[in-house]
């Protein structure tokens, strides 16, 4: 029973430390992701935060259509275009 509990001891420290080897090997590999990952996670709170408070975006689109409506006309465009390529995108993928 000892001879055993010697070889599961020894074949649990050579997997604890390859566990190890990939932990960094993985987060040699995020690095570069770090930044980028970080800015999508950013948006992801900022939508979050828009979609638990709708008043305040009508109230923005509203005050700045007031001030600046050609602005908002072209934006509102811009706006319809990517919506629509966002969807074909999304179509596409989901039929893959």
């Amino acid at each position: 029973m000892n001879a055993k509990l010697t070889e599961l001891a020894n074949r649990r420290a050579v997997l604890v430390a390859r566990a190890a080897t990939q932990r960094a090997v993985l987060a040699q590999a995020y690095a570069p992701w770090r930044g980028p990952l970080a800015i999508v996670d950013q948006g992801l709170v900022a939508v979050r935060y828009i979609r638990n408070h709708p008043a305040l975006l009508v109230g923005v689109v509203a005050l700045v259509a007031v001030l600046r409506p050609k602005r908002v006309a072209r934006w509102l465009q811009r706006g319809w275009v990517t919506w629509g390529a966002v969807l074909a995108v999304k179509r596409g993928l989901s039929g893959l």
